[in-house]
């Protein structure tokens, strides 16, 4: 049987400052996601951050937060369930769909040992990033190496580095684009987030912004969109240093100033809506358009588990698994013991 772990950044497991922070100090505890040195991280970490963003941050989770739970926990799962649910159908008993969190619960260490506990000796990791970043799915590699580490017997692995351009993808987006315009209407605007990269990261070799290009080069191809239709930009950065421009929140206030009255904004880069598209996306920057002289921001929602995303998602996975070496194995032994 194939194991496919599913990983997603990570999330809160309640809108509280107690489970932001606990959240927090792992994910900025990542030198993958903060390069600076520790000792100079340590203290700012530990300091006013862990302090004071908790607090704030745990409102605008609670401003989104679903009866069910987290909104990337729950779109992320139903995702899962879907794939599972479309694997059962078209071969069944070959393929056994895991959810894991880079950070907090269900964790990567969590998620492989279901797997292996499943019988698993044929592991793919899916990092749900369609763009490559070394902060997202590049940590994802790290965390799954570290835990195999500990493996006495490894079983054969194999990851999807990105997706960006791919044609599933691509046509999934536009559609879901589509289909929110028959039944919305087209604004003035179609404005393309990605979530934002210290500019740093991309000197040092990260491809990020060129495939964020390249999706959305893509996309209004795909769209058919005029170069005055659209406009792409990066949001969510962090602290002084200067990342990829131009910023989002400062675009929505150009547009407003400019006369731009109606936008529609999607976020290619999020395959399950999350705090960064429902509250800093929906409401925030709502908000700061409105403010601006704007009229109506309308946010159109991440693939999430939209079955022709399901569809779409499986057609992009299918080949790095489905012609993988069939030949007989053993079960894999559910009484696997750690080193040490």
């Amino acid at each position: 049987m194939i194991g496919i772990l599913v990983v997603n950044l990570g999330t809160p497991d309640a809108p509280t400052a107690p489970a932001v922070r606990r959240y927090l100090r792992e994910f900025l505890s990542d030198a993958r996601v903060v390069e600076l040195p520790r000792i100079l991280w340590w203290p700012i970490l530990n300091g006013p951050i862990l302090l004071f963003r908790p607090a704030r941050s745990a409102r605008n989770y609670a401003s989104i937060w679903l009866p069910d739970g987290s909104p990337l926990m729950v779109y992320s799962q139903r995702q899962c369930d879907a794939l599972q649910a479309h694997w059962d159908q078209q071969c069944p008993g070959q393929v056994r769909v895991k959810l894991a969190m880079r950070y907090g619960k269900p964790s990567i260490a969590q998620g492989l040992a279901v797997l292996r506990d499943a019988g698993c000796r044929k592991l793919f990791v899916v990092p749900l990033y369609p763009q490559y970043a070394a902060a997202t799915t590049a940590s994802i590699f790290d965390a799954v190496g570290k835990e195999l580490r500990q493996w006495r017997e490894i079983p054969e692995i194999r990851m999807i580095r990105d997706w960006y351009e791919h044609p599933a993808y691509i046509h999934a987006l536009a559609d879901s684009i589509r289909a929110w315009w028959r039944e919305h209407g087209q604004a003035e605007r179609l404005l393309i987030s990605f979530h934002g990269l210290p500019e740093s990261a991309v000197a040092k070799g990260d491809p990020y912004r060129s495939q964020c290009e390249k999706t959305t080069a893509l996309l209004v191809k795909e769209l058919a969109l005029s170069d005055d239709q659209w406009i792409q930009t990066f949001q969510s950065r962090f602290g002084a240093a200067k990342w990829l421009q131009p910023y989002t929140d400062k675009t929505l206030v150009e547009l407003a100033h400019s006369g731009v009255s109606r936008i529609d904004i999607v976020c290619p880069g999020f395959s399950a809506d999350c705090v960064e598209t429902l509250q800093e996306i929906a409401l925030e920057g709502k908000e700061t358009f409105l403010q601006a002289g704007g009229q109506e921001l309308r946010y159109i929602p991440a693939l999430n588990d939209n079955p022709l995303w399901v569809t779409a998602f499986s057609q992009i996975l299918e080949p790095h698994w489905r012609h993988w070496d069939s030949r007989e194995i053993l079960p894999f032994p559910r009484s696997q013991a750690k080193i040490g």
